[in-house]
């Protein structure tokens, strides 16, 4: 026979694949491969499904939010600053998993960014929880001029300072406050430093008494509120104390839900380092990112008009139970 050109195939000869040299070879290669993707946990894969669903769920507020032009007022723009701050933070937690498990080798800088979108994002959303807090106080303790003194200009000026204040938290690791170059220093989130997360979480504690403090003002002037409505139109007693009752079902569902959330993961990185078992940091990490999904739950598909848009987007009618729904003291 003649000689044959070459021929390119993608197997190679029986003799090499059975020669102990080239499977050697060949089991280092793989083996090599394998050692470079970190071993996939399934807190993690937890935390990465919670901020997909976290960013769909705010995601549909912030859409029906923009899309109606009725929803303007600042009430509004507030929920619509959650939903921002909510969807940022689940995108953060799917960004995070992505730097973790995909970018191999791990890239600092990028580490740093995921980290400090992390931050911005859970700082704006507690920010934003307290201005509805805040706002929520002012509508009721200025009832009378609260339209004249919240405008939309001044709404949005505050909402801009916030949000500028929370871009500097999450800047922080980009800007050296990191411990990247001592592991000593990290906290129970790297690349966070230990001193970093104890601001942190003694200033989230400071804002939570706060709004406590708020609310219990809210629950007082609801109350005072439905007793003079009560007295005026001559309601039964039976009446008064069931608007009583639901004012503050809805109160301790909003301060317990935050609380539950929020406080152990606050305290635990106040006195924790990064020597802990990584299981109690994501044990208490997921019930934080859980928080971001019960928000849009308690802010936004319980307000009437939010309702009535998402009625008109999914099937283009509004159920009559929505026509002329009266509201009380007790929707705080």
């Amino acid at each position: 026979a003649g000689t044959a050109g070459p021929v390119v195939s993608f197997a190679a000869p029986r003799s090499e694949v059975d020669s102990p040299g080239s499977f050697h070879a060949a089991f280092t290669l793989v083996s090599s491969l394998v050692s470079l993707v970190p071993p996939l946990y399934p807190w993690d894969i937890a935390l990465c499904a919670t901020g997909t669903a976290v960013a769909c769920e705010n995601a549909l507020v912030l859409a029906v939010l923009f899309y109606t032009p009725s929803l303007r007022a600042p009430m509004f723009l507030l929920i619509g600053s959650l939903a921002l701050a909510d969807l940022l933070a689940g995108l953060g937690l799917v960004v995070n998993f992505t730097v973790q498990y995909l970018l191999q080798p791990p890239n600092a800088a990028v580490a740093l960014s995921a980290a400090g979108l992390l931050l911005t994002a859970f700082s704006a959303s507690v920010c934003s929880l307290l201005a509805i807090t805040i706002d929520r106080y002012l509508s009721l303790y200025n009832a009378l001029t609260y339209h004249t003194e919240r405008t939309l200009s001044f709404t949005c000026a505050m909402l801009l300072l916030m949000w500028l204040l929370c871009l500097g938290v999450g800047l922080l690791p980009l800007l050296g406050w990191n411990c990247l170059r001592d592991q000593a220093t990290c906290s129970v989130l790297r690349p966070v430093t230990k001193d970093n997360a104890a601001v942190l979480a003694v200033t989230f504690l400071l804002l939570f008494a706060l709004m406590l403090q708020l609310y219990l003002q809210i629950c007082r002037i609801a109350f005072r509120h439905a007793q003079q409505i009560a007295v005026q139109h001559q309601f039964i007693a039976t009446a008064q104390a069931t608007s009583t009752r639901k004012g503050l079902s809805t109160l301790s569902f909003i301060l317990g839900t935050f609380a539950l959330c929020w406080i152990p993961f606050a305290i635990y990185s106040l006195v924790a380092d990064s020597s802990y078992p990584a299981v109690y940091t994501y044990s208490l990490a997921l019930p934080a990112a859980c928080n971001s999904l019960i928000n849009p739950v308690i802010y936004a598909f319980r307000n009437p008009d939010i309702q009535k848009s998402l009625w008109l987007a999914c099937c283009g009618c509004i159920p009559s139970t929505f026509s002329s729904r009266p509201r009380t003291s007790s929707d705080v």
